[in-house]
Formats: structure tokens, C-alpha cells, sequence
């Protein structure tokens, strides 16, 4: 027994010993396992890491090949120790993912590397990813197609949005991805492709977002079977018919966005069952019916559905709504009264009702928590007073009522809202003054009280209201005089204050407004003379002084800013018509002035200057006039005469003292290496060499060593007309001055190396004056090219190769400099072409340097641009960033594929080109009709790709625009005949 017990413990103890050793063994050969893995891991991800070689971050510092793989900032590993998860998102990456080598992380189910600025193709190689539960790549730089995906049937989360992908999405991959919860691949430039059905299949689908991706066609009922969608976004799209009934379904929806697009009908039936929707936007479409069906949305904190044709009233029910902040029902049909609840009980952000046939007052309490910043109820009918409780809404940005029959006074408060931009009261009947206290308006940039009974005195105070842009006051009751310190308006573009009852004299104040695009004073009792410092007004294109009693002779000076429109009519002048305003443009100008006459028998209607002895005083002021010219001229000659004594006695005394003195009186620096000197540039600033005019300056053509040049001379804003013309020998001795702007900005340009952007060679400053000597460019601007006399014609490949280089410009300008260059006039004609019609970005006279703040927005609030290419947030805010100037580079490219400008009589009233465009789409025209009949049929396709592009650069949202980036990379991709050797 003892013996037999002996042995089984012997046996034991062996066994134990074998396990132990066995035990040891595998641990050993798992370590060695383990440690050949992550040393393969870690290989695949310094490779992973040398791709993104032009990142700046710094998450890659723990990243390095002594360190364990779980190790490295964004990894996650699973309990073997194998890598799980790569997730670098915002983060600025740069570069190409290897897909093939990343996927060969065996146990990899999630790449998150979403918000950054990689660029490539997403490659054949994710297909080996199979492990795959989580991939994020939205907003990225990528190009291409996206590979086939099926073998990626784990997948969960898939979101590709914005990330630069085009040509056709492999929908039908889709069918194998079953698992799918998340899905977002919108705001790309994909191929049109009807509603995809293999999308009604993924049965767990939460999250559907296909906004901006080219569907076409109708929305299918089985839409419905998506019973766990809690988000779906289908707008900026082209689909069309009515919303299905069976969309009722979705009960678990909070957010429904179908905006911009053409769907027709009633709100299904049932749509009230959906009652956790939070926002719903179906604007721009063509809805009918009424809102009945929404009266049970109790939950819904934004409804936009403006820009249809819906009618009826709106429910008593929204003024319940105990969460509603945001109401936009614009453009619409609607009849009967606001709710007078509405806003009473959640943080009211804004209301927009505007176009419509709404009656009664309006509700008192929509600002009654203190949020709201836009209040827009123009173009109604709505009757009464403005409630005084909107004169403590300090929140307001915008208060639009005009176009109504509103009545009374306007709340004292109002005029001095500290937020306020814009205040429209236009055509309505209010009556009283305007309130002193609008000096205290420090925000308000447009005042619009044309067409109402305002009276009293246009306040002293209004001139400290510094950031007024826009005056109208036409039609009113205003008397007395314009306020003399109206010249502190620097901002000042337009006056209007046509049709009142203003006396007195014209302020000589009012060309210190040195951005005055429009005065507009007819119709008033003003006296005394025109002023002369009119003419300074470098930026004035419209002038009407007509029906007034103002005396004495007209100006010459006001030849000089060129008027579109003059009009002088029907007031007390006198003397001669100056002999460069006698032009057949003008030709009604000056009707109703007896006591004016014309020189060398130009205006058929006036008198010949000197035939009529009776007009003894119009007679002695032209001799006069005579005399004080001769006496004039002879002494210029004497002074000139003296000038050059003077200038050749120098020459003879010290050779090289003409040398030395420019360089004493001119500050020239040099930015390139340059064959000229600052004399050079200077004595060919003549008027015979002057090529074009700006709102900054003139232009000239300057030919020096065979070497052309386009010289901007830009003038100080603070000197007159008669200063900024000065010749050379009199700016002499003269010491530069710098503004820091202009510092600013020229150290900037200075800077600027790209073949797509105009070349600066240096700058010479003086006194009064800068000159900027840039390269000339033969072929003139894209512009004249397209649609002046100089027209060429030009094929598909021409004007393909103007938008890639065009684009390339302002990509660098965005993305290449060390601080952005908001260029902020982006036009056809600020697209340069060389003699081979190569372009250059030019003109940068509305360039701002980009001061970043902590909210990513530049603060300026100067109207700048060309209306056409003017994005659409302009016309309610001045802050501009880099998505402005992506909107007028959109409108360019409609440009070169269209063939057709900006804004022209054809495009139908109150239409500009992008509207046309999205008419005709809206309208179910093909593409394809709208390209240029200039363009070959062959070559048409080709242009239609870029239109797509355009489209998506001229999006109604700045933040669904593409980088000038992604720009550039969906151009290369639509390279003529690129994607059609693909499919063929």
C-alpha cells in the first residue's frame, strides 16, 4: 500500500513537472509569438507614420521603434496585445494612408482619421482590413474612387464625408456590409446615381447621410423598413415626386433634413406621428398644402421650410411649442396671423417668415428669454406698432419689417440696440424722428427708412454710428441739414436721401466718406455750390444732385471718379458744362439749368457758351475762366522751365545725384531679383501709359529694358484728387509715409512664390503714393476673354487648364502661406492670362490677411466683392473667411462652362448665374444643355464634370463648401478623358 501510494505521487509529481514545463514552453513560444508581432506592428506603423511626412503635429513623438506599439499616442491594443484601433482625428495630417500596409494589422477594427488633410486614393488595399468595425475619413483631402467594399462585413461605422472621393460609389457593395449602423458619405462630387436600393437593407441602420452626393430621381417607400433611423439626411440632391407616406414610420427620427431639392406634394399624412423629430428642413422645394400635419411636433426646436408653396395658416399650436428656437417659413403662401405666444417659452433664436401674406400684429414675447437675433417678417401685410418689448432685445442682428403696413413710433430703444446690423423698416408708416441715441448703434452697418413718414432732423449723432455702410432715407419728412460730421462714415457705400425736406448747404464733409459708391440728395431744397472734393471720390459711380436750388458752376473735378450716372437736373446752375462731362452718356444730365451753357456746341439743348450777349455773368465767368487758365499755364511753363534748370544743373554739378535723390525721397524694395530702378518705374507714370482704374488706384503699362510691367500706383485714401495726380519732380524730396495696413499687407504679397499667382517685383513708396510694379500679362483678364470685344474663342482643354491653375492659386493662397490670403474679390476679371493663356490670381486691392480668432472667423466687416460672385452669407454678415472666396471661384467656373457672366438680362429677373443654374437643374434640364455651345460635343461631358464641381463650390451653406484643396483635387480628377478611359 505504502509502495503504491509512493508511486502514484511519483507519477504526480512527474506530471506536474512535464505540465510545468510544458506551461513554460508555451508561455515561451507566445512571448516569442508576441514579440515577432508587435515587432511586425511596429514596423507597419513607422510606415504609416513616414507616409504622413508633412504633418506638423506632434502625436506622432511617441512613436518610435524602442517603444511597445500600445504604446504610441491614438493606438489602442486588445488584451493579446495586438494593435485595435488607429485614431489620429483633427490633427492636420498630411499625406497617403498605406492601406496595404495597415491592413495587415490583423486584428484592426477601427481607423479613425477623420477631420485632417489627407490626400490620395483610398486604395484596393482596405479590402484586406476585413476585422473592420469602425472607419472614419470624412473631411480629408482624398481623390479617386472608392474601391469595392465587400469584404468589409463587420463593418458598423462607415463615414467618408467630405472627404474629396468622386466617380462612382460601389453601392452594391453595400449588400454585404449588413451590420451597418452608421453610414455618411455625403458632400461628395459622385457620379448621379438613382436612390440606392441596397441602402434599404441595412436594417440597424441609426445614422443615413447621403446630403449633396447626386442622387436623382425618387425617395422609395421602403425607406420606411429603416425602423431604427434616427437621422436622415437626403438633402442638396436631385431627387424629386413627393415624400413617401411610408417615412411616417420612422418613429425614432429626431432629425429629417430634405432641403434643396424638387419634391412636390403635401406633407404625408401621418407625419405628425413622428413626435420626437427635433429639426426638420425641407426648404427649397416645391411643397404644397398646409402645415396641418405639424401642429404635433411638440418637441421641434427648428422647422425650415422656407422657399416652397405652401399655404394656409400657421397652426395656433407652434406658439405652444415649449422648445421651438428656430422658425424659417419664408417665401411660402401662408395666410392669417402669427401665433401671439410664439416665443414665449423656449430661447427664441430667430423667426424668418418673410414673402408670405401674414396679417395682424406682431407676437411681443419672441425675444422674450433674450436670444433672439433675427426678427424677419418683411414683405407681409402686418399691421400695428412694433411692440416696445423689442427695444430690450440686445441680442438683435437683424430687424427686418419692411414692405408691411406696420404704423407709430419706433420704440426709442431700437435705435441703439448695441448688436443691431441691420435695421429695414422700408415702406411701411412710421412716423416721428429718428432717435439721437443711433449714435450709440456702434454695430449697425445698414439703415434702410425709405418710403415711410419719418420727420424731424437727421440727428448730428448718426455721424458716430462709425460702421454704417448703407443710408437710405428716401421719401420721408426730413428736414433741416445733413449733418456736417457726416465724413466720419469712412464705411459709408451708399447715401440716399432723395425725396425730403433737407436744406442748406451740401457738407464738404461728405467726401472724407472715401467709400461712397452712391449719393442720391434729389428731390430736396439744397443751396449753395457743389463741392469740389466730390471729385476726390475715387469709388463714386452714381451721383444725382436733380431737383434741388443748388447755384454756382459745376465742378470739374467730377470727370474724375467716371460716373455710370450723373444727374444735375432741374436745379440753379451755371456757366459752362465742363468740356469731359459733355458726353452723350450725360446727355440729360443737365436739363432744367437756364444758366448753363455748353462748350463747342456738345449738348444740343444748352445754349453755345458766349452766343447769348444777354447772359452777361455766364459770359464774364468764361472769359474769366480764360484768363485765370492762361494765367495758369503760364505759370506752370515758368515752374516747369525752372524744374528742368534746376534738374540739368544738377545733372551737370553731380552725375549721379538724379540717382541718389529718388532713392532719398522714394523707399523702393526690391522682392525679385529686378534690371530696373526706382526712376525707371517713376518718369513712365503717365497718362498716356495708363492701362485701368480702381476704387485703390490706377494702372500703368510700363516698358523698361524690353521688360513689360503693370505698375499699380495706390494712393493714400486721406489726399484729393489734385494730390494724388502729382508729377514726378514734385514728389521729389518727398518723404515715404507707410500706413500699417499697407505695411501689412505688402510684407504679405511680398512673400507670395506660386506660377498661379501675379508676380510682385517691388514696391516704391513716396509720400502721398505707393507703386506696386508687378509682371504684365499680355492676353489681359479671363474676362475679356469670355465676354469683351477681345473674345477668344477658347475649347474645352483651354478653359479646363485656366480653372486648374486658377484653383491652384488660390489653394495656395488658402493653404500655402503661413497666415491665409483671403483674396475677397474672386472674378473673371482677377484672373490674369499670360501669352499662353496660362492664369495668375491678381489684384488683391480687397486682399485680408487673416488674423485668425478663437472661434476660426475673421472679424472685418468691409462689403467687399463683386456682386455675382458675392457668396450669399454677405448679405447679412461682413465676416468673410476662405468659403467666400470658394463660392466666387465657384461662380468662375460656371463662367468657363457655361459661357455665360455672372449677372446678365437672360438669366431672368433677379437672377444670377448660380440661381440659373440651379433653376434649370431644379427644372429637370440635363447638364449637359447648359455647357457652352462653344465647347465640341465631344468635349462636353468633360465640361458637365466641372459644373458638378461648381455646384458644390457654390452651396448655399459656407461650411458644406470644399477646401480650395479639394478643389483642386476634384479638377485633376476631371481631367478631359480621365474618367472616361476608365469606364471604357
Amino acid at each position: 500500500m505504502l509502495i503504491s501510494l509512493t508511486h502514484s505521487s511519483n507519477m504526480l509529481t512527474g506530471k506536474h513537472t512535464i505540465f510545468r514545463q510544458r506551461k513554460t514552453l508555451y508561455l515561451l513560444c507566445f512571448l516569442i509569438f508576441f514579440s515577432i508581432a508587435n515587432s511586425t506592428e511596429i514596423e507597419i506603423l513607422l510606415k504609416f507614420k513616414s507616409s504622413i511626412q508633412n504633418s506638423s503635429t506632434t502625436v506622432f513623438d511617441t512613436w518610435r521603434d524602442d517603444s511597445a506599439a500600445c504604446n504610441f499616442s491614438g493606438i489602442a491594443c486588445d488584451p493579446q496585445g495586438l494593435v485595435k484601433e488607429i485614431s489620429i482625428p483633427q490633427q492636420d495630417l498630411e499625406g497617403e494612408i498605406p492601406f496595404d500596409a495597415i491592413c495587415e494589422l490583423k486584428s484592426l477594427q477601427k481607423i479613425d482619421l477623420g477631420g485632417n488633410s489627407i490626400g490620395g486614393n483610398i486604395g484596393e488595399g482596405i479590402r484586406n482590413c476585413t476585422k473592420l468595425q469602425y472607419l472614419d475619413l470624412g473631411y480629408n483631402s482624398l481623390n479617386g474612387k472608392v474601391p469595392d467594399l465587400s469584404s468589409l462585413t463587420e463593418m458598423k461605422f462607415l463615414n467618408l464625408n467630405a472627404s474629396g472621393i468622386s466617380g462612382p460609389f460601389p453601392w452594391k457593395s453595400l449588400e454585404n456590409l449588413t451590420p451597418l449602423e452608421f453610414l455618411s458619405l455625403g458632400d461628395n462630387p459622385f457620379e448621379k446615381n438613382p436612390f440606392p436600393l441596397e441602402v434599404l437593407n441595412l436594417k440597424s441602420l441609426y445614422w443615413l447621410y447621403l446630403t449633396n452626393s447626386s442622387i436623382e430621381g425618387k425617395i422609395p417607400e421602403g425607406i420606411g423598413n429603416l425602423t431604427n433611423l434616427q437621422n436622415l439626411e437626403l438633402s442638396d440632391n436631385l431627387l424629386s415626386g413627393e415624400i413617401p407616406a411610408s417615412i411616417t414610420k420612422l418613429t425614432k427620427l429626431w432629425q429629417l433634413e430634405l432641403y434643396n431639392n424638387s419634391f412636390t406634394g403635401k406633407i404625408p399624412a401621418g407625419f405628425g406621428n413622428l413626435t420626437g423629430l427635433i429639426n426638420f428642413d425641407a426648404s427649397t422645394n416645391f411643397l404644397l398644402g398646409d402645415l396641418s400635419e405639424l401642429k404635433s411636433l411638440t418637441r421641434i426646436v427648428s422647422l425650415q421650410l422656407f422657399e416652397n408653396q405652401l399655404a394656409g395658416p400657421i397652426p395656433e399650436e407652434f406658439g405652444e411649442f415649449k422648445f421651438l428656437e428656430e422658425l424659417s417659413l419664408y417665401t411660402n403662401k401662408l395666410t392669417g396671423t402669427l401665433p401671439q405666444a410664439l416665443g414665449s417659452w423656449s430661447d427664441f433664436n430667430y423667426i424668418d417668415v418673410a414673402e408670405n401674406s401674414l396679417t395682424g400684429a406682431i407676437p411681443p414675447n419672441m425675444c422674450n428669454k433674450g436670444k433672439m437675433s433675427d426678427l424677419l417678417l418683411l414683405q407681409n401685410h402686418f399691421t400695428g406698432s412694433i411692440p416696445e418689448s423689442y427695444a430690450n432685445c440686445s441680442s438683435l442682428v437683424r430687424f427686418r419689417v419692411n414692405n408691411n403696413s406696420l404704423s407709430g413710433i419706433v420704440p426709442a430703444g431700437i435705435w441703439n440696440l448695441p448688436n443691431l446690423e441691420i435695421l429695414d423698416f422700408r415702406s411701411n408708416q412710421f412716423q416721428g424722428p429718428i432717435s439721437t441715441s443711433i449714435g450709440n448703434s456702434k454695430s449697425l452697418a445698414q439703415l434702410f427708412l425709405s418710403n415711410n413718414q419719418f420727420s424731424g432732423e437727421l440727428p448730428e449723432s448718426i455721424s458716430q454710428a462709425t460702421s454704417l455702410v448703407s443710408i437710405y432715407l428716401s421719401s420721408n419728412q426730413i428736414e433741416g441739414k445733413i449733418p456736417d460730421g457726416i465724413g466720419n462714415l469712412k464705411m459709408l457705400n451708399a447715401l440716399y436721401l432723395d425725396s425730403n425736406m433737407l436744406s442748406a448747404e451740401i457738407p464738404t464733409s461728405l467726401s472724407q466718406c472715401e467709400s461712397l459708391n452712391d449719393i442720391n440728395l434729389s428731390n430736396n431744397y439744397l443751396t449753395g455750390e457743389i463741392p469740389d472734393s466730390l471729385g476726390s471720390l475715387s469709388s463714386l459711380n452714381s451721383l444725382n444732385l436733380s431737383e434741388n436750388k443748388l447755384s454756382g458752376e459745376i465742378p470739374v473735378s467730377l470727370s474724375s471718379p467716371r460716373l455710370s450716372l450723373l444727374d444735375l437736373s432741374n436745379n440753379r446752375l451755371v456757366g459752362p458744362v465742363p468740356f469731359s462731362l459733355s458726353l452723350e452718356a450725360y446727355n440729360e444730365s443737365f436739363v432744367g439749368n437756364p444758366g448753363l451753357c455748353s462748350q463747342a456746341h456738345r449738348i444740343s439743348y444748352l445754349r453755345p457758351c458766349g452766343s447769348d450777349s444777354g447772359e452777361h455773368s455766364g459770359e464774364f465767368s468764361g472769359r474769366f475762366m480764360t484768363i485765370v487758365v492762361c494765367l495758369v499755364v503760364g505759370t506752370v511753363v515758368s515752374l516747369g522751365s525752372f524744374v528742368c534748370f534746376i534738374y540739368i544743373k544738377m545733372r551737370r554739378n553731380d552725375h549721379d545725384h538724379w540717382i541718389k535723390g529718388p532713392s532719398e525721397s522714394w523707399e523702393m524694395r526690391p522682392y525679385h531679383v529686378i534690371s530696373f530702378s526706382e526712376e525707371d518705374i517713376i518718369k513712365s507714370i503717365k497718362r498716356e501709359n495708363l492701362i485701368g482704374q480702381g476704387g485703390s488706384g490706377d494702372v500703368y503699362k510700363v516698358v523698361v529694358n524690353g521688360m513689360n510691367l503693370a505698375v499699380k500706383h495706390v494712393w493714400r485714401s486721406d489726399l484729393g484728387e489734385r494730390q494724388r495726380w502729382q508729377s514726378t519732380a514734385a514728389m521729389l524730396g518727398k518723404k515715404a509715409v507707410h500706413s500699417p495696413e499697407y505695411e501689412a499687407e505688402v510684407a504679405t504679397l511680398s512673400s507670395l512664390r506660386h506660377v498661379n499667382v501675379v508676380k510682385l517685383y517691388c514696391s516704391i513708396s513716396g509720400e502721398g503714393s505707393h507703386l506696386l510694379v508687378y509682371e504684365y500679362l499680355v492676353n489681359g483678364s479671363l474676362w475679356d476673354r469670355m465676354h469683351t470685344c477681345q473674345k477668344t474663342e477658347m475649347d474645352w482643354n483651354i478653359r479646363y487648364e485656366i480653372a486648374v491653375g486658377a484653383a491652384r492659386g488660390l489653394e495656395y493662397l488658402h493653404h500655402g502661406c503661413n497666415r491665409p490670403v483671403i483674396h475677397r474679390d474672386v472674378k473673371s476679371r482677377n484672373i490674369l492670362l499670360d501669352e499662353d493663356l496660362k492664369p495668375r490670381i491678381a489684384d488683391f486691392g480687397l486682399a485680408k490677411i487673416m488674423h485668425v480668432r478663437a472661434d476660426g472667423r475673421d472679424s472685418t466687416r468691409v462689403v467687399a466683392g463683386t456682386h455675382g460672385y458675392i457668396a450669399p452669407e454677405y448679405a447679412y454678415t461682413y465676416k468673410v473667411n476662405e468659403k467666400s472666396d470658394v463660392y466666387s471661384f465657384g461662380v468662375v467656373l460656371m463662367e468657363l462652362v457655361t459661357g455665360k457672366r455672372p449677372l446678365e438680362p437672360e438669366l431672368g429677373e433677379d437672377k444670377d448665374l448660380v440661381q440659373w443654374v440651379n433653376g434649370k437643374l431644379r427644372s429637370n434640364a440635363d447638364m449637359i444643355d447648359l455647357v457652352d455651345s462653344g465647347i465640341s460635343d465631344t468635349m462636353k461631358e468633360d465640361a458637365v464634370k466641372v459644373l458638378r464641381i461648381a455646384l458644390h463650390c457654390t452651396v448655399r451653406v459656407p461650411a458644406l463648401r470644399p477646401s480650395m484643396r479639394m478643389v483642386v483635387q476634384m479638377l485633376e480628377e476631371a481631367e478631359p478623358g480621365k474618367l472616361t478611359k476608365g469606364h471604357h
